[in-house]
């Protein structure tokens, strides 16, 4: 039976430095090491657990190639019959990026559990401690599947989470259902069915960021004109790069008529084109543009990137 939880380091403010146990926004992130945050939560002494840092970033400077590494690491790590879970400390700012990513090119019979923090290591009253020892609590529960993030005492599902605040200790949320599951006092209470994961295969996302497309995106507003689509279009001509544009729309994906037109004529040349919506919750229905459904914006450029690469 496997029986070892196996957590990879990326950085974030989970593992950020401040010079004050005060400060909470003037840290550096990635500063502390995967084995000091461990060290730092006395419950997860004794626990089996294995441990490596693949990336030290600030997850506002996540990179195509680190997550090529994460996802192929990550299954490998699932492959192995020793390991029974696996976790992920990561930055707060792209992590629902991050994890739709692994729910798409992942398929895991085992829990892959992101956690984060809002505070950085050394803050006087940090939360990544908490957050850590509950990813571990849920990546150690038997009949967990599938890829989540744990943080505040919710578990929700990789595909719907989304970050809310940009300060509170309670940032996320997952709008359209809610948490899949609680852990309260260090069990674990399921309110909804673990998510499955596409298995679209690690091994296809290219370790050089090179060689994926470049997709932007862009959004809609007061007096926006398209004018940078056709600049977009001639700057991945340059490049020899395909391009992929994603619109997070007004209300139900609602385009300016001068930015819509602007998408249709890129779309007609070849251009990937996909609409979400710059709402915080609620899926984007009907249109003749494609639809995101219930992405945001941010996973919605994942998705493209992921459909571009895919063909």
């Amino acid at each position: 039976m496997p029986s070892q939880v196996f957590i990879v380091g990326t950085g974030g403010t989970i593992a950020g430095s401040a010079a004050s146990s005060t400060d909470h926004v003037g840290y550096r992130a990635g500063a502390v090491g995967i084995d000091q945050l461990v060290a730092a939560v006395p419950a997860l002494q004794g626990v089996p657990l294995a441990f490596e840092q693949l990336a030290q970033l600030d997850s506002k400077d996540m990179d195509f190639g680190t997550w090529a590494r994460l996802a192929r690491r990550v299954q490998a790590l699932l492959n192995d019959p020793a390991v029974q879970g696996v976790v992920i400390t990561h930055g707060t700012d792209t992590l629902e990026e991050t994890a739709y990513l692994l729910h798409r090119v992942l398929k895991p019979a085992k829990p892959v559990v992101f956690t984060a923090a809002m505070r950085p290591a050394t803050a006087l009253s940090a939360d990544g401690p908490q957050n850590l020892l509950d990813a571990v609590s849920v990546a150690r529960t038997p009949g967990v599947q599938g890829v989540l993030m744990v943080f505040g005492g919710a578990v929700h599902r990789a595909d719907r989470v989304r970050k809310v605040h940009s300060y509170q200790v309670q940032a996320f949320a997952s709008p359209d259902g809610g948490p899949v599951a609680l852990v309260e006092s260090g069990s674990l209470r399921q309110l909804a069915p673990w998510p499955a994961g596409d298995g679209l295969g690690a091994e296809r996302l290219p370790l050089e960021g090179a060689a994926w497309p470049r997709v932007e995106l862009l959004w809609n507003a007061a007096g926006v004109d398209g004018a940078q689509v056709p600049l977009l279009m001639e700057l991945a001509r340059r490049e020899g790069r395909r391009l992929g544009l994603v619109v997070a729309g007004t209300g139900n994906g609602t385009l300016a008529n001068p930015l819509e037109a602007a998408l249709r004529e890129a779309q007609e040349q070849g251009v990937a084109v996909l609409r979400s919506t710059r709402c915080a919750a609620g899926p984007v229905i009907g249109g003749e543009l494609p639809s995101a459904g219930a992405l945001s914006a941010p996973q919605a450029r994942v998705e493209l990137l992921l459909q571009l690469l895919m063909k």
